[in-house]
Parts: structure tokens; sequence; C-alpha cells
């Protein structure tokens, strides 16, 4: 069996849509991992636990997603909503990590 991708303008069947999803799904999962290494690495690296928290940077990173998104044809509203959640988890990562290195 192969694991052929059929591009979402042309899938036929929910097998495939259902396939793309998946397959889509497993690439963020492998960002999601490189994104939080990167907030391990912001928790080794901040030299105060007041410095894991920085609003400007947040806004900053939700503005540019939603650029992103609406260069491309993406609602921007959804994407901003989506990277709220992501950015807002990822600050709470990285308080963890920064706590649990810092006992």
């Amino acid at each position: 069996m192969t694991d052929t991708i059929v591009m979402a303008a042309d899938c036929t069947s929910m097998i495939e849509v259902r396939a793309g999803v998946d397959a889509t799904d497993r690439e963020l999962i492998a960002l999601l991992e490189r994104r939080f290494d990167y907030m391990r690495a912001a928790a080794r690296i901040k030299p105060s636990r007041d410095t894991v928290r920085d609003e400007d940077r947040k806004a900053a990173v939700i503005n540019a997603a939603g650029d992103a998104a609406e260069a491309r044809g993406m609602p921007r509203d959804r994407i901003e909503a989506i990277w709220d959640l992501l950015v807002e988890n990822s600050i709470a990562y990285e308080f963890e990590i920064w706590d649990a290195t810092r006992d």
C-alpha cells in the first residue's frame, strides 16, 4: 500500500480527503514539536520569569500569522484565533519549563 496523498483540489472521495487531512496533521505535529523546542530554548535563555510573557511579541506573532493567512486567501480571523490559542499554550509551556528548570 502506498501513502500517495491526493491534493485537495483533486480529491474525489472522502477516503482521499481524510488521508490528506491525516497526513497534514502529522506534518503539523512535527512543526509543533519544533516550535515547542524553541519554547524550551526560550525558557532556558530568559533570565527571569517575568520575561516569559511578552504581549508585544504575542501581538506581532498573531498579526504576522493573520497577514500570511490573508495573503494566501485564508480567513484572517480564524487563523488569528488559532494562533492566539497556539501562542497562549506556548507561553504556558514555557512557564512550565522555566519553573521546572529553576527549582
